[in-house]
C-alpha cells in the first residue's frame, strides 16, 4: 500500500466510525460451512481500519491481529476494541503486516484489497499464511438497481474527477481470481442495508475518501446529495442498500 494511500482516511475517523455498514451477520455462518472457520482459527485482518471487520470474528472467539498502517485508524480500533482480549492491534501493510512466518489460518480484508500492490501482497501473504489456510476478500459493495443510488453514484462521477480511479468497483472478478491463482475462487452475495437521514447520508458520502472535507466542491456535493435525498425520502429516511460480496480460497 502506498504511502499516499495509507494516509487518505486521517481525517475521515470519525465518520467512518458512525456511517459505515457492519457486515451482514450471515457472513460468519457461511465461513464455518465453507472454510472450516472455528474459534480456534488465527485472523489477520489486513486493513482492519477501524475495526468494523474484526468485529464479527472476535464475538465468535477468534484471535484477531487487526493490520492497519493508518495512525488515526489504528488508535480507533484499538480504542473501541479495547475490551476484547483476543484482539490485537499491528502497525503494518498488506505488503509488510510484520506477523510471524506461517502463523495465521484466515487472512481477512474487508473494503481494502484495491488498495494493494497485489505482487507484494501475494508474497506477503504466502509467507503468512498456514498451508491449510485461506484468504478472504469482502466489499459492501453499493447497488444501484434503485434511483436513488444511480442518482448518488452520477454525483460522484460528474463532481469527483479520482472517484473512478480510486472506486473499488475497478476490481474485478478475474483480478481476485489471478491473486487466489492457483487457488479456485468462491464467491457468494449477500444483501446488506443501511438507513439514514439526511446528516447521516452526508456523513456516510464524507466517510469516503475521495470526498473533498471543505471548499466549493464540498458544498456543490453537499447540496446535490440534499436534492437527492428530498426526492427519494420516505418518512426523512433513505434506504442505502449494499451487496456484500464474500471472495474466498
Amino acid at each position: 500500500m502506498r504511502k499516499d494511500n495509507t494516509n487518505r482516511f486521517s481525517n475521515r475517523v470519525a465518520d467512518y466510525i458512525k456511517f459505515r455498514p457492519a457486515y451482514p451477520t450471515e457472513m460468519i455462518s457461511i465461513l464455518e460451512n465453507e472454510i472450516g472457520l472455528s474459534q480456534e482459527k488465527v485472523i489477520a485482518d489486513i486493513g482492519s481500519g477501524t475495526g468494523i471487520s474484526s468485529v464479527p470474528f472476535l464475538k465468535n472467539g477468534n484471535f484477531v491481529f487487526g493490520v492497519e498502517p493508518n495512525k488515526e485508524m489504528r488508535e480507533a480500533q484499538e480504542h473501541i476494541l479495547r475490551d476484547f482480549a483476543n484482539f490485537k492491534s499491528v502497525d503494518g501493510t498488506s505488503e509488510q503486516t510484520t506477523l510471524p512466518d506461517k502463523s495465521i489460518d484466515i487472512i481477512f480484508s474487508g473494503q481494502a484489497f484495491h488498495w494493494f500492490d497485489k505482487n507484494d501482497s501475494k508474497i506477503e501473504f504466502s509467507r503468512i499464511l498456514r498451508d491449510s489456510g485461506n484468504i478472504v476478500l469482502v466489499w459492501n459493495s453499493r447497488s444501484t438497481k434503485s434511483d436513488f443510488q444511480n442518482g448518488y453514484e452520477q454525483v460522484l462521477s460528474d463532481n469527483i474527477k479520482e472517484y473512478k480511479d480510486v472506486n473499488h468497483r475497478n476490481i474485478e472478478d478475474r483480478d481476485i481470481a489471478n491473486f487466489f491463482s492457483p487457488k479456485m475462487m468462491n464467491i457468494v452475495v449477500l444483501d446488506n442495508e443501511q438507513e439514514f437521514d439526511l446528516e447521516g447520508l452526508k456523513g456516510r458520502l464524507r466517510s469516503s475518501s475521495y470526498c473533498p472535507k471543505e471548499g466549493i466542491l464540498y458544498e456543490r456535493l453537499m447540496k446535490e446529495l440534499e436534492n437527492l435525498f428530498v426526492k427519494y425520502q420516505k418518512d426523512d429516511l433513505i434506504s442505502f442498500v449494499y451487496e456484500t460480496k464474500i471472495y474466498w480460497c
